[in-house]
């Protein structure tokens, strides 16, 4: 069978594993679409449905789009669980998606043993704006807008071993949308933007240095790492997803003796509805950190350089 030609208005597809596929509509207007659910890792239903959308909407914020529409995904054994469940992440979701903007125009659902609930999500971008996760520079800074150790936390939401406070703040992260640090990231010239959330920090930079052929230097010390989260991880408190990240980058990862193991875990660790990870002109990026600290997003920070390829794409120091 012949192989078939690629479409010339497919502008990203699946070739480099970005956060979501563009497609040029006209010369002014690309459709940017993704499609993200999960089980519950919170117990409150609407806390629930906030963090499943805003965690979709965000493939579409670092691409550099504006969400438009949503559809939403839902799985829920209908005959053993009340329906105020369903009720309570479906208005979480809602009340989210309105914050972004974006409007709900549907959905399907099945009856399924475990609740699974997320969106499939579309905006628009121009065809010449789109962010991609190919085109890191050597000499560039890597920013990153939310602080890691989420899967850390949500494991020791469910074994009972967090403080109300540390519970709020990694809840509130999550539920946290995008769009800031993506309009605010529109007035400067990022090279190459992902967002950070199954694969991890690690996971996710190993995409973007690997597509861009270059190395990116993290240093662990500027990573914003949720309080905890570090005390959490001595003692064992790993998501499985994490253990993966870190098994599956075992030889892509090249780590200074003075950085543990156990850094090196948090800096793998699975996160949900993380924040953008973006490689930008070391100027730039100071200029873009200061206006996010100006705008509340005192998280945000510099932490790393892209480096000419070397032995490892992703470096720790």
């Amino acid at each position: 069978m012949p192989q078939r030609e690629k479409d010339p208005n497919l502008i990203v597809g699946v070739d480099t594993s970005d956060d979501g596929g563009v497609y040029k509509l006209t010369d002014d207007i690309a459709l940017v679409q993704s499609v993200d659910y999960f089980t519950p890792i919170v117990d409150d239903p609407y806390m629930f449905g906030q963090i499943a959308a805003a965690n979709a909407l965000s493939d579409i914020y670092a691409m550099g789009g504006k969400p438009t529409t949503v559809l939403n995904i839902v799985g829920f054994p209908i005959n053993d669980l009340p329906d105020e469940i369903l009720a309570g992440i479906m208005k979480g979701s809602a009340d989210k998606v309105d914050e972004s903007g974006a409007a709900i125009t549907g959905g399907h659902s099945i009856d399924d043993q475990e609740p699974k609930f997320g969106l499939a999500a579309t905006g628009v971008v121009h065809p010449d704006k789109v962010w991609a996760n190919k085109g890191a520079r050597p000499g560039d800074a890597l920013v990153l807008t939310k602080p890691i150790g989420v899967g850390i936390l949500t494991t020791a939401i469910k074994r009972n071993l967090i403080t109300p406070g540390q519970e709020e703040k990694v809840t509130n992260v999550m539920a946290e949308l995008n769009d800031t640090a993506a309009e605010t990231l529109q007035s400067f010239h990022p090279h190459a933007v992902t967002d950070v959330t199954g694969f991890g920090l690690l996971g996710h930079g190993f995409e973007m240095a690997d597509a861009s052929d270059v190395t990116f230097t993290f240093y662990a010390g500027d990573v914003p790492v949720l309080e905890g989260a570090y005390e959490l991880a001595e003692d064992g408190v790993m998501p499985g997803g994490s253990k993966a990240n870190a098994s599956y980058l075992k030889e892509q990862i090249g780590r200074d003796e003075s950085v543990s193991e156990i850094t090196g875990s948090i800096l793998c660790d699975a996160v949900t509805s993380g924040g953008l990870l973006a490689a930008m002109d070391p100027e730039e990026a100071d200029q873009y950190v200061k206006a996010m600290h100006q705008q509340g997003k005192t998280d945000t920070a510099v932490i790393g350089v892209v480096e000419q390829q070397k032995n490892h794409p992703i470096q720790i120091k």
